[in-house]
């Protein structure tokens, strides 16, 4: 995202697929916990290790529920120490629990059996690109651009307003990912994740076992597609399927009746956002 690379959840074999896919694990400075269930953490351990055995210097930064940082620690009073820096950040659901001059992240409380978040990325608003044929007409100073970008009207010397969106291109589209864990049907989120452009939510069940997926605060696809509609998303990728099920396409007819654009994902599928769609590699 923007050059800046991010590990969410890591489960068993996460680094035998950082190889399959050839990504660095050096590349990774921020990885984000969903919640402490073992096939989303249980390989953090090993992939903290491994990069001390490959030498890294940098600070790694950890992100999820409050008990991670003891669950860590506990675990490093055996097995470590690291030659690097751990800093832990604490998820509050709703603030921004990372951001930089271009990206934030922001946590989402989930209903499951434990405490466990999910995460929208989404990219910064960024200032407007003005139109250079209007800076001639109307004279436009430095300060008078400025303006402009922060998305004023201008006024000119005779007193004349000249719209905003006369002066400048049309704004950036920005790109967000939402990432939705373990949780059972929630109507809160769509809200929380409006117009998202990609939208990861679990679909552990089929209708047909709604009642199973309440009792384990799981969803079915046709609660996450209904997320996904009542979110307006632009596509939908669901996994975490239920071993119970033979065939993913179960899953792909119950979500589509509801959300036309789904996707069941696969161990290395790869999703690009661009600026006007979501493209599968």
């Amino acid at each position: 995202m923007n050059e800046r690379f991010f590990l969410i959840d890591c489960g068993e074999g996460t680094q035998i697929q950082l190889r399959k896919n050839k990504l660095s694990p050096a590349r990774i400075n921020h990885i984000f916990i969903s919640h402490l269930h073992g096939d989303h953490v249980f390989g953090l351990f090993g992939l903290m290790s491994s990069l001390g055995l490959m030498g890294r210097k940098a600070v790694l930064n950890l992100y999820g529920p409050a008990a991670l940082r003891d669950m860590v620690e506990h675990h490093l009073e055996f097995f470590g120490p690291l030659p690097y820096a751990l800093d832990f950040h604490t998820c509050k659901a709703g603030t921004p629990i990372y951001e930089d001059s271009r990206n934030e992240v922001i946590p989402i409380r989930l209903k499951h059996r434990t405490e466990t978040y999910g995460y929208l990325f989404r990219e910064k608003a960024r200032m407007l690109n003005i139109d250079k044929k209007a800076i001639d007409r109307y004279n436009l100073g430095l300060e008078d651009i400025k303006h402009v970008k922060q998305g004023k009207d201008h006024q000119t010397d005779s007193g004349e307003i000249i719209s905003n969106s006369d002066l400048t291109l049309p704004p950036y589209k920005q790109r967000s990912y939402a990432f939705l864990s373990d949780t059972g049907y929630d109507p809160g989120i769509p809200e929380l994740i409006r117009e998202v452009d990609l939208l990861y939510h679990e679909a552990t069940f089929l209708e047909a076992d709604s009642d199973l997926a309440r009792q384990t605060l799981h969803s079915t696809a046709s609660q996450a597609a209904m997320v996904a509609k009542e979110a307006r998303a632009g596509k939908l990728l669901i996994g975490h399927f239920s071993t119970r099920y033979k065939s993913e396409n179960d899953f792909i007819s119950e979500a589509g009746q509801i959300f036309e654009n789904v996707t069941a994902v696969n161990d290395g599928d790869r999703f690009t956002l661009d600026l006007t769609r979501v493209r599968k590699e």
